[in-house]
This record gives C-alpha cells, structure tokens and sequence, in this order.
C-alpha cells in the first residue's frame, strides 16, 4: 500500500525550495509494460502481468482514482476494509513517462490518481466509489482543497467495461446531494505512471504531512456502511492464505517450528520467542500467514507459552481432542494450514471469558501494529480502536 500528495500551481518559492531539496522531482523508473493495452509504469522487478495473474488468483480488481492531492486520496482508501494495495501515479495525460515537476508545470494533461486494489467481496465497487465521493467534491472542475489545476481533477478511469455502468450509477445517485452538476469525469484508463517513490505511502512515512481531507471520514464510512469489523469472517478466508509445499517449509522454517507446526512437537516454557512478548499487533500462522491472534487479547498467564483469551474470529481456529501422554486435552490448529499451535484450557482469567489458548512461539509471526499496512493486514488495524 502507498500514499502521496503534489504543489499546487500556486505554490510559493519558499514551499517549491523544500520539496526540490527533499528531492520532489526525481526521476521516474523506466520499466514499462501493458496492461489491457494501458500504457503502465512500475518500479518493480515483477511484470505487471504476474501482478495481475496474482490478482486474478486472489479474486482482485482494480480501478483508478483522481481526486485533488494523491497523498490524501491513497491514505483514505487504504483505511477502508477490503483494499488490498494502492500506488499513486499519473493517469490519462498526453507525456509518457512525466516527472512530477512536468505534470505540475509543463501542461501534460495527467491528473494525479490512486490505483485501488481490492476485493470485491469484500467491499463492492459501488461501496468503494461511495466512500470515493464522501471525500470529493464532485461538482468542482480542476480544484479539491487548497489544490488547483487540472491535475487536481476529479475522475473515476476503469479497465473493466462492467465498471462504466457502475461508475456513472453511482454519480447518478450523487447527484442527488447537489444542486450544481457532477464534474467527475467517468473514461476508460488510458495511461498510468507510477509517481515517483517519495510520494508513495506519503503521509505513512509523514504523519503530520498536508491532506486535503479528513481521514477520520474513512471511520464514518465503514460505520455507515457496515464495514467494520463485523465484516471480519469474510475478510479473513482462508483461500487467500496458501499452504506451501513440505519442501518449501523445510527451507521456509526453523527446525523447532517445522517440528512444532508439522510433528506436534512443544518448545520449551520460558524460553521461547514470544512468551512475554506483548507489543501492539497481530499473530499470523507461521506456515501459511493467516491472522490467527491479537495483542488485544494476550494476557500473562504465567505458564511460559503465550496465552490468549480467545483468536481474532473463531473461525481462523480448529479445535481436535488429544490424549498423548496420558492426558486429554484440547489441542488447538490453525484453519488454513492445519498448523499445530498448542491446546486452549478453561483455566483462564473470568473477565476475558474464561479461556486460556496457550500457544507455542514457533507456530506463530509477530506482526507490529505500524507494520500492519506493508504487510497486507491493514484492514485489521480498526480492531484496535474498538
């Protein structure tokens, strides 16, 4: 996921100083290829066509859009569950390749776009655009905010035909809200260039960098539409978490989480990596990458393996009987990969609800909550403000 913003034409000397010292007009990366017969500049080693096979297999779509300063547009979109990646770039002009300092000087007709990759069944695209328009002000031509220019247009540009019809129902609806007419141009994408690298992810490496819109309207739009974190069970499936071959685990793993994850076996108390480990974030499957816990839920329980009071949603969990060493237990695996993660108890703390999931370190990844975005669970970080 990515996020940045641009000058305005009306920038002042002072302002255009800095960002020339911080070098805003770097060079764009050369590497092209075709998308759709869309002209497309990426910045990574992987062809556009592997990406977008990747898509296709996880059921992905994409659409692109233009809405004043990239920088705001991206960091909103990527607060809204079911996104799944981002990049900001320059759409539908007359320049190939243009630098940032030429779409903002040299008249090359770009407007500067979010490409939103998502899920569908997720968030549909009416839900998306929706949430595109909460932010937009769809009736001003070549200005959103403080910025004006054509490059700070407002435009909906599809690669999928089956989106035009969706797009202009959409604004159809809008236009209810308003008396003046709906600006938002609805076309075909014709070209995309990857901005350069300091405006991605822009106001993820800035906190406190200008935005044009309040990213506090992405938390109303998921309450408003249902979103949220009700929506976990169909945002966390366990198609999209692939179990790898054995041959690529032996290699993958450590030989206590091979043992661990595929032969059952139990690493030592107290000593393992995440017994007193209770930073913000969440807990994948070491194997295939599936959320399975959160720090929210992680409690002291004084055992020597990391306990839990319960997994993010039930589902991500199998629960089998275990009688080995004379005992009979519960013992606890992951969903997606059939992970052996530990055995869950009735001996934890009431207030919690009773249970104690004691989970072995070496079935588990630690993701930091700061991390959750480059990572791809993103869409979870609203359960931490609940």
């Amino acid at each position: 996921m990515k996020n940045h913003r641009t000058l305005s034409m009306g920038i002042s000397i002072v302002t255009a100083a800095m960002f020339l010292l911080t070098g805003c007009f770097a060079a764009q990366q050369d590497t092209e290829a075709m998308i759709a017969g869309k002209t497309v500049k990426t910045a990574d080693t992987m062809s556009m066509e592997q990406e977008e096979d990747k898509m296709d297999n996880n059921n992905l779509h994409t659409i692109y859009l233009a809405g004043g300063c990239f920088w705001g547009i991206e960091a909103y979109m990527k607060k809204l569950p079911g996104v799944y990646d981002t990049d900001v770039g320059y759409a539908n002009g007359n320049t190939e390749n243009p630098t940032y300092e030429q779409v903002c000087y040299n008249n090359t007709g770009h407007a500067e776009t979010v490409r939103v990759v998502y899920d569908p069944m997720s968030i549909s695209t009416e839900q998306l655009l929706d949430g595109f328009f909460k932010v937009v002000d769809p009736t001003s031509t070549n200005r959103q905010g403080n910025d004006r220019g054509s490059q700070y247009r407002s435009g909906i540009y599809y690669t999928d035909e089956a989106d035009k019809a969706i797009a202009k129902a959409v604004a159809d609806r809008q236009q209810e809200k308003y008396t003046s007419p709906i600006v938002t141009e609805i076309l075909p994408l014709d070209n995309f260039y990857l901005a350069e690298d300091y405006h991605q992810d822009y106001l993820d490496k800035n906190p406190g960098g200008y935005c044009h819109i309040d990213l506090n309207d992405a938390d109303a739009f998921i309450e408003e539409e249902g979103l949220g974190m009700s929506n976990l069970s169909s945002l966390i499936r366990p198609e999209d978490y692939p179990v790898p071959s054995d041959e690529v685990l032996r290699e993958k793993l450590t030989d206590i989480q091979y043992q661990v994850t595929q032969k059952n076996d139990t690493e030592r108390p107290y000593t393992n990596e995440y017994a007193s480990t209770f930073e913000k974030g969440i807990y994948v499957d070491v194997v295939t990458g599936e959320p399975l816990f959160s720090s929210e839920d992680k409690f002291e329980s004084g055992c020597g393996w990391p306990s839990f009071s319960k997994p993010i949603i039930p589902e991500v969990v199998t629960e089998d009987s275990d009688t080995s060493f004379n005992m009979v237990r519960t013992e606890v695996r992951s969903r997606a990969g059939n992970t052996h993660l530990g055995h869950v108890f009735d001996d934890g703390p009431k207030e919690l609800g009773g249970l104690r999931y004691c989970i072995n370190s070496a079935s588990i990844r630690f993701i930091a909550y700061e991390d959750l975005d480059t990572e791809g669970y993103g869409f979870l970080k609203p359960m931490f403000d609940m």
